[in-house]
């Protein structure tokens, strides 16, 4: 199968798929929650996208499970959805619990059949987790994948620790590591920071027809996601950012998934993405941006001084702006792309190619997931 990556951070590339990674993913799935014929997916993830296809169409057909096909996100029909059908499961990216969280009638529906609730495709405020839990009583897993390997590669168990901030622990059959920035090819210790690498069943053939780029990511049998993690002790994964995200000011890595997080806490914010400005003085320097929920106003100087509260100085965002909406895919992730398209003063590419060896968190510093 040819599946196209969705494109956030830099031009969508033809992932090829054999039939076997497809049925190894979709089976991992299915054991990680149990699903059974007695169960009922919800599904309004698009089933040409890793996510929807993997767990919201092949596992439920593996499983003999039922699902409720929603033709498209919509809080209201959504909410209707889960009042109406009373499915058991329900598979999105933040987007969309960002959005169900905010809707003015949410306690009006019935979301008590809800077992548990698939989260992926794309960062997760702790924040965000937490209010969902709250307000539905049902438990979010959040996880981890990639298009290059179908999908969800690791997750919170369904039954089990489940770490607010951790993408969880790998599936059956997947081996997962933590690479050196430099070489790629020393294993860190637990609590250090490096590229997620990962081996298993479910990894792509290679790019299609882009020899060069399958070469780079793919080495003796290993797939570089390109993302940036950590594990703990517990064998429990975290990522802190793309690595081609990170932003380098004045010497230091900044994160932009650690600022977004902290934005996500304040009460007016609704959505947000930080990205890095080139800067002459400090090579780059952060800026934020955000919408806001319904009825919410607020300046934008006042979100600066919000994160200087929660923040390290150089971390702070230079400049917030806030819109009406942001960019998205037709899954829901945040087009990074995008934002930086639109404005000539920020490279689709980030300017740096060298990565600073020391880290906020492994010099001792406090690290917020």
């Amino acid at each position: 199968m040819l599946i196209y990556t969705g494109g956030t951070t830099g031009k969508p590339k033809g992932v090829m798929l054999s039939h076997a990674a497809l049925v190894a993913n979709a089976t991992q799935g299915v054991a990680w929650v149990q699903m059974g014929k007695d169960d009922r997916l919800l599904t309004v993830l698009p089933i040409f996208h890793g996510f929807g296809m993997s767990v919201c169409m092949n596992a439920p057909l593996i499983s003999g499970a039922s699902c409720v096909l929603i033709p498209r996100f919509n809080v209201d029909d959504i909410l209707k959805g889960i009042h109406r059908y009373k499915p058991t499961l329900f598979a999105g990216v933040p987007t969309m619990y960002i959005g169900l969280i905010n809707h003015p009638r949410l306690t009006r529906f019935n979301l008590t059949s809800l077992r548990g609730c698939f989260v992926g495709a794309a960062p997760l405020a702790p924040e965000v987790k937490r209010q969902f839990e709250e307000l539905t009583d049902s438990k979010l897993m959040e996880g981890y994948g990639l298009t290059e390997a179908v999908t969800a590669l690791c997750a919170n168990p369904y039954r089990g620790i489940n770490k607010t901030g951790s993408i969880g622990i790998p599936f059956a059959d997947v081996i997962m590591g933590i690479r050196d920035l430099e070489t790629g090819e020393i294993d860190l210790p637990p609590l250090e920071i490096g590229e997620i690498v990962i081996k298993g069943p479910e990894i792509m053939l290679g790019y299609y027809n882009l020899p060069e780029e399958t070469a780079s990511t793919i080495r003796n049998g290993w797939l570089y996601t390109g993302d940036m993690g950590y594990m703990d002790e517990d064998g429990y994964f975290y990522i802190v950012d793309r690595k081609k995200d990170m932003i380098i000011t004045g010497g230091f890595n900044v994160y932009p998934r650690e600022i977004e997080d902290v934005l996500y806490q304040h009460p007016a914010v609704k959505e947000a993405c930080v990205i890095g400005q080139p800067d002459d003085y400090k090579g780059e320097r952060v800026k934020a941006f955000i919408t806001l929920r319904e009825g919410e106003t607020i300046e934008e100087q006042a979100i600066i001084t919000f994160c200087r509260q929660h923040l390290l100085p150089y971390k702070v965002p230079r400049q917030v702006e806030i819109r009406s909406e942001l960019p998205m895919t037709a899954i829901g992730k945040i087009l990074k792309r995008s934002l930086r398209e639109e404005d000539p003063g920020v490279p689709d590419n980030p300017p740096h190619t060298e990565t600073r060896q020391q880290s906020e968190f492994t010099s001792g510093q406090s690290f917020k997931g």
